[in-house]
């Protein structure tokens, strides 16, 4: 089958050969509408055209995409201001995207998320120059899709191969706590976690084992429903807490789902920390009113760098893929 050609494409968006030979090298000389049209003509026909012509055209669009689940986890605005502050310093505008993540489901009794990302569906092409992606689910086809696209991805909270990476030490942090924990003598110890904590890799599921891999005994994890996080973190410690040999410590995967445990044992007129002790992770604006313990994790500095490699690919597109680890540090107050 013969290669698809500039005339092809050119069909394909019912432009002229001249629109779409100004698309590629001119973009900022074509209106947005129609360099939006050429340029998802070129990815239907799977067009390959010069590389810089295909760079010029979509860094005319100077705006980049954020994708995350920021109905799910507060977490993720914290990141975003990072995002929004670094943009604005390049003059780049920000399109979010936002990934509703699916109930727990329970299969064979191990629960589990049924949820199909937004990015295999998502329109992009002509929209966003380059995407920032911090909420899962990610796969394969996913990777695929954007390179066919060619729309520059950086991903946080999560690596892939051949993308660059903002990571937090989530491990470390995990470690930090079971060894405050251990050293207040605690032996029964819960962990709460979000959707994530299923997948290998991803932040929480990292958080688990790490914390399993640090305790004498194995904690007793619990998965919470990422629809209702904080209503469904409650539920779960209250079943925790009033059942046979109640855990003396909580360790949550979030802020949010150690307020939910805070609010259970507040329910069950336990006192926090001599009943049960609670710890959370992020450091988030709710972590000090509530006086909990928490990991504290730098959110928005983890958006600023995010953007700050995106830029810089969309500068150079042979740059190498970067992966960046920002540390993490234990605040310690009145919960435990």
């Amino acid at each position: 089958m013969p290669k698809p050609t500039i005339y092809d494409v050119a069909t394909r968006a019912s432009v002229s050969i001249s629109t779409v030979s100004l698309a590629l090298n001119a973009p900022e000389r074509v209106r947005e509408a129609t360099l939006s049209r050429i340029l998802q003509a070129a990815d239907e026909l799977a067009f390959v055209p010069k590389t810089e012509a295909v760079t010029r055209a979509r860094r005319g669009v100077r705006r980049i995409g954020v994708f995350a689940g920021f109905t799910s986890h507060a977490s993720y605005a914290q990141r975003l201001n990072g995002v929004l502050q670094a943009a604005a310093q390049e003059r780049f505008e920000v399109v979010v995207y936002d990934q509703e993540e699916a109930a727990i489901v329970e299969n064979q009794g191990i629960a589990a998320t049924q949820t199909r990302s937004r990015l295999a569906s998502l329109p992009l092409t002509g929209r966003v120059d380059g995407l920032i992606v911090m909420s899962p689910p990610f796969s394969d086809d996913i990777a695929q899709r954007l390179a066919k696209q060619h729309v520059t991805t950086v991903l946080v909270g999560l690596e892939w191969p051949g993308l660059s990476s903002v990571m937090t030490d989530d491990a470390s942090g995990a470690r930090m706590v079971a060894d405050l924990l251990t050293s207040r003598g605690h032996q029964r110890i819960a962990y709460l976690g979000g959707a994530d904590t299923q997948w290998a890799g991803w932040p929480s599921a990292v958080r688990l084992a790490s914390f399993h891999d640090a305790l004498p005994t194995p904690p007793r994890a619990r998965l919470t429903d990422p629809t209702r996080p904080f209503d469904s973190a409650r539920a779960t410690t209250h079943e925790l807490l009033a059942g046979p040999e109640p855990p003396t410590a909580i360790f949550a995967g979030s802020d949010l789902l150690a307020g939910g445990a805070l609010r259970a044992a507040h329910d069950l007129r336990l006192t926090v920390p001599a009943d049960c002790a609670i710890v959370g992770f992020d450091d988030s604006d709710l972590a000090e009113p509530l006086g909990l313990t928490t990991v504290h994790q730098p959110l928005e500095e983890s958006g600023q760098i995010a953007t700050e490699i995106l830029l810089a690919q969309l500068e150079s597109p042979r740059r190498s893929a970067r992966r960046t680890t920002l540390s993490v540090s234990l605040v310690e107050r009145s919960t435990t």
